[in-house]
């Protein structure tokens, strides 16, 4: 299997890949797109809650970074106006001729946000003597603009204190754009999070961070450029800014439910949500203004329980309970909600009407796929059955922009059942290449395939031509024909799905099928990112790219034994490479066949970063003095040699 592979992803390589302009929508979409137009609700009461308090926007087209380059622009969804292009699904142009609104507003006498800036708002609360940032967005430059646009009417005040409503990226890598580190450990700004906040921002990307920063870019579609035939938002915002990470570790976390805090003046009622939209997560109400924040718990879309990038899935039960808490404690005093994604929701009557229905649409994915599931049925067979009533689905907020009733139920299924749906001949399936050439045979070639594919497609039944085709690929991965087909199949169920994220994997997926894998800078790590993250945990991640024949190789007799001292943390540790594993443990072996004394940043630039790379991001900032060895210096550069790089470049839609 391992040789014929090699086989065909050589000549894939080999193979003249012409770059596909985008289809036109077919017939078969602009009928199914016509016919979603006809069934969307008539409310518009949006429209008028999107705009509500605007204020300014920002003055240039664009974002840029110190280098000049843009990270952010304000044009690029200038295109969204008037009635949907046939490409696009009317009830997903609508959403995003929303999310393109951006710019500051008030959102009360007391309460700013920042939206359009990002993929996340930014939220600015006016305390006794400055300003209170909630929620800093992804990036150092983003959050600098948004707090300089929030200052031209709110005047020079100074930040006094950030909250991080929870633990992704989106909502606190920014921080160093609204904040000086300095001024944090000075005690002159206090940075407040949920309980786990730093754990769980550190964890949840570390050991399968590459899968799933590959996974992300068909997610929210990084190589797509915004237009009737690319991408289309995110579903929760228009897309993630580029520029620069940061972190700054709280200095003051929330560990229990009704918490409050008097935060420069301001007092704030907290509200623990763990294991909702995120592992590490929070509301807030602010009794004095009647204004409920419900992070990411609460959105202008359904979420995803598990997302199509991946992570650990999500419990809907203990999301949709949350919510009901939410009520329990502040619904009978909300007089408004702000949230982390979106816009705002005004008047006690629409924030209560509002929390109760996006509730009742997680606690009815979560109830009827229970039950479907103990009657029975397969997670595949529960998705295609199970949506909404009609008086959910009606309400825009519980349509799927993001997470929707299909693959949510999948990921309900898996929390509770696993992959695996109980039929054997499933249990121990041929891998997809394997299975492809079967199936490709056994439908008589890939000639009869490909016709069988072209009049599927004809008929508008985009999800059967791809999956033959699909198989047809992985069977004969040169057959650029059969690429070209599947590629129009994406292209067309695009263009008819209201999923802002279905939409970006489909296209992605066209895009690679013709263009292959685009070239790709590698990640965008932080320095603050490494430097908060424990040592433990970092060997860990060392441990998931222990390559084990190398390891076998290297210690086939005894295990290798090695401690690890870093002086500049006052750390030391064991390591013992023994049966192709890597275990780690704090303190130093009796008797280790070496001993290195290193930097800790020195030692993860030697095991971490790119074979050749050097850690010159870090000049200045650590010592680079060579590592102190003893004993068997050899030991330790072979210890060196046994670990695997992450492909960032992985083939998805090709084998």
């Amino acid at each position: 299997m391992h040789l014929r592979r090699l086989i065909a992803l050589c000549a894939l390589a080999a193979a003249p890949l012409a770059a596909l302009a985008a289809p036109p929508a077919s017939e078969a979409t602009i009928a199914a797109n016509a016919a979603v137009a006809e069934t969307l609700p008539e409310d518009r009461e949006d429209e008028d809650f999107v705009s509500r308090g605007f204020i300014a926007a920002w003055p240039e087209p664009d974002i840029r970074n110190a280098a000049g380059d843009i990270v952010w622009s304000f044009a690029a969804y200038d295109f969204v106006k008037g009635e949907a292009p046939a490409s696009v699904n009317p009830s997903l142009w609508r959403h995003a001729r929303l999310l393109a609104k951006h710019g500051l507003f008030k959102v009360h006498e007391r309460i700013y946000q920042v939206r359009g800036f990002d993929v996340s708002n930014m939220s600015i609360i006016l305390g006794r003597k400055g300003l209170i940032v909630v929620d800093p967005l992804t990036s150092v430059e983003t959050a600098a603009a948004a707090l300089t646009l929030a200052r031209e009417t709110l005047g020079d005040r100074p930040v006094t204190a950030v909250v991080y409503t929870h633990s992704h990226a989106d909502h606190f890598a920014g921080v160093r754009g609204v904040v000086d580190g300095a001024d944090v450990a000075a005690g002159r700004v206090r940075i407040i999070a949920p309980e786990h906040f730093l754990e769980e921002a550190l964890a949840e990307n570390v050991i399968a961070g590459p899968a799933m920063t590959r996974r992300a870019g068909y997610q929210f579609g990084s190589g797509l450029s915004p237009g009737p035939e690319g991408q289309m938002t995110s579903g929760i915002g228009r897309g993630i800014a580029g520029g620069r990470r940061s972190l700054i570790a709280p200095t003051e976390t929330i560990a229990r439910n009704g918490e409050t805090r008097v935060i420069d003046g301001v007092t704030f009622i907290f509200q623990l949500t763990p294991n909702t939209e995120a592992p590490a997560e929070m509301n807030f109400f602010l009794p004095e203004f009647g204004a409920l924040c419900l992070a990411e718990n609460a959105n202008v879309s359904m979420h995803n329980i598990l997302t199509p990038r991946g992570a650990l899935v999500r419990d809907a039960k203990v999301w949709a309970d949350g919510l009901t808490k939410s009520l329990e404690l502040f619904g009978p005093r909300a007089e408004l909600m702000f949230a982390s994604h979106g816009w705002p929701r005004f008047g006690a009557p629409r924030v209560r009407d509002y929390i109760e229905s996006h509730r009742d649409a997680y606690k009815y994915l979560h109830d009827q796929t229970v039950r479907m599931m103990n009657m029975g049925m397969t997670g595949e067979e529960i998705a295609e059955e199970i949506r909404l009533p009609d008086a959910l689905e009606a309400r825009w907020f519980n349509r799927g922009y993001y997470g929707t009733m299909k693959h949510n139920a999948r990921a309900v299924y898996q929390r509770y059942l696993g992959w695996y749906d109980g039929n054997p001949a499933r249990f121990d399936a041929l891998p997809r290449a394997d299975s492809a050439a079967l199936y490709v045979e056994a439908m008589g070639g890939a000639k009869k395939v490909l016709k069988r594919a072209r009049t599927a497609a004809g008929r508008g039944e985009y999800r059967w031509a791809a999956e033959l085709l699909d198989r047809l690929v992985f069977a004969e991965p040169v057959n650029l024909e059969a690429r070209r087909l599947l590629a129009e199949a994406h292209a067309q169920m695009a263009y008819q799905a209201e999923s802002a994220i279905w939409r970006n994997m489909f296209l992605s997926a066209a895009r690679e099928l013709t263009d292959g894998v685009a070239q790709t800078s590698g990640e965008n790590v932080s320095l603050d990112f490494v430097a908060a993250t424990p040592s433990a945990m970092l060997f860990d991640l060392l441990a998931v790219r222990l390559n084990p024949e190398r390891a076998r190789a290297a210690a086939p007799d005894v295990p290798l034994a090695l401690n690890i001292a870093f002086p500049d943390r006052g750390e030391r540790f064991a390591l013992t490479v023994r049966n192709g594993v890597l275990i780690h443990a704090a303190g130093a072996h009796e008797k280790p066949a070496v001993t290195v004394r290193i930097a800790r940043p020195l030692f993860l630039a030697a095991m971490l970063a790119p074979q050749g790379a050097t850690p010159n991001a870090a000049a200045g900032l650590i010592d680079l003095s060579p590592p102190e060895v003893a004993g068997d210096a050899s030991r330790w550069e072979t210890f060196r040699t046994l670990f695997d790089a992450p492909d960032p470049r992985f083939a998805i839609v090709t084998p």
